[in-house]
């Protein structure tokens, strides 16, 4: 990261305030929001840090000359967060390679639990019958030759996070979930190892199967909102044609474009910056911009903005505004600004989760303490609170609510509905009067003829 140049990647307005956005890997939990933005905000100068779980990105604003970029991703490191500049193309790429990962891990999961489970059943039946010693012994063996390497593989994605976490002194969901199945594991081990009735290595394969297969619905469910709240930076075009002095036609990126160059928007290209006609006459779709859905007619002199699409003839731009600092952008950042923020529910959510990774820990050392005083004996305690971090897996309770805000603002976005604060539907809850002031954000398409009783049924037929 020494090596990225960040000062190309902030952004700035004229009051002096700054901002960054930052794809960061490993975030997983209310736990890994709660530290990046505790972290981020001690870094003196900084004004606001804000996680998009979604997105994996994380904002942070800061006033001019009081930050330098580099130190905010060397206080992610430290917390051992890697972070790179925010690209929508590099978080699809990483949400891909995560995905195929999460996917194999699921089938390595589901294929060793279902064998193992065979064998199980096998014992559960044997034990209930004439089964000898020998024979549960082979089973659990083979149980246990499925189970760890299958364990290895397969739970990757916690251990590596967990890990993650400890060395960097912290713990996040991921920790009790690790715990949980290397205890249930070495416990079978053992079990096994003294001819034992029970192990329970089939337990520990199937928390990893179900675990990974809510992580990746999950994926999955992001991903789609992703797609949804990224169909607005899609709209504005990626591409542009550059005019050069000589005349000549060039394609560049659209963020290479500075006002006061011109652009040509071929019919059925989208305006890659907001800019004037300076030549040439078409009609427009400028729906996304104003509501309204039927064509505009623009020609010399109009103003276009980015997203508009381009619909019968060739207009030559001029562009007034940079890359970023478009009426789309604009858009785009209120809706950024709805799903990172936090409603009353998300932060609530937040707070308890934040506490349940050691409020488990401190459960399951409690009960194993308390059987250890009860006179259970040291294995029977070990078993006792396994089974604590086993059952208490708390992703639902970290993801349930952030998910549900984020998947609604992406799906209202969808419809042309535009949240521009984290509590917005939270208050439309208890909403009893809605108020419109402009009429164009109500308009549909679906024109029709206002007044078809004072037109002759001849006419209106040709019509």
């Amino acid at each position: 990261m020494s090596a990225v140049d960040l000062s190309h990647y902030v952004t700035s307005d004229d009051d002096g305030a700054c901002h960054i956005d930052l794809a960061v890997d490993g975030i997983h939990c209310a736990g890994c929001i709660s530290g990046i933005e505790k972290r981020l905000k001690a870094v003196p100068g900084v004004t606001d840090a804000r996680v998009n779980l979604t997105l994996r990105r994380v904002g942070v604003d800061w006033r001019e000359g009081a930050v330098e970029p580099a130190s905010l991703v060397e206080a992610l490191d430290r917390g051992g967060y890697r972070a790179r500049p925010f690209s929508t193309g590099s978080v699809e790429a990483e949400s891909d390679a995560e995905m195929k990962r999460l996917l194999k891990a699921l089938a390595v999961a589901g294929f060793a639990a279902m064998n193992i489970m065979l064998l199980s059943v096998s014992v559960w039946a044997g034990n209930a019958s004439d089964i000898s010693p020998e024979t549960r012994d082979l089973f659990h063996w083979l149980s246990a030759l499925i189970a760890i390497p299958a364990v290895a593989y397969a739970g990757r994605p916690f251990f590596a996070s967990a890990w993650t976490a400890l060395r960097a002194r912290r713990t996040n969901m991921d920790v009790p979930i690790s715990v949980g199945v290397l205890l249930a594991v070495g416990v079978s081990l053992y079990e096994t190892a003294i001819s034992a009735e029970h192990a329970y290595f089939d337990s520990a394969v199937m928390l990893l199967f179900f675990l990974l297969a809510g992580r990746s619905l999950d994926q999955m469910m992001r991903r789609k909102t992703r797609t949804l709240a990224g169909n607005l930076a899609a709209l504005k075009g990626e591409t542009a044609e550059l005019i050069q002095p000589d005349g000549s036609i060039r394609t560049v990126p659209a963020a290479a474009i500075h006002a006061g160059r011109s652009i040509l928007v071929r019919p059925g290209q989208r305006v890659a910056a907001d800019g004037t006609v300076v030549a040439g006459g078409s009609t427009v779709d400028e729906s996304l911009i104003t509501g309204e859905t039927l064509p505009k007619t623009v020609r010399e002199g109009d103003m276009v903005y980015a997203g508009t699409l381009n619909l019968s003839g060739p207009l030559t731009v001029r562009a007034t505004a940079l890359s970023g600092e478009s009426l789309v952008d604009e858009v785009q950042r209120l809706l950024d600004k709805a799903t990172e923020a936090r409603s009353r529910r998300v932060k609530l959510a937040d707070r308890a989760a934040r506490l349940y990774a050691p409020f488990v820990h401190l459960t399951a050392l409690l009960a194993a303490i308390g059987w250890l005083v009860a006179g259970a004996g040291i294995h029977q305690s070990v078993l006792i609170a396994t089974a604590v971090l086993i059952i208490t897996c708390p992703c639902a309770l970290a993801l349930a609510i952030p998910a549900v805000q984020v998947a609604a603002a992406g799906a209202l976005f969808r419809r042309g509905v535009f949240l521009n604060a984290g509590d917005a539907l939270e208050r439309f809850a208890e909403a009893d009067t809605i108020v419109f002031d402009k009429t164009g954000t109500l308009t549909t398409a679906e024109p029709h003829v206002a007044n078809a009783a004072d037109i002759p049924a001849g006419t209106l037929r040709l019509a």
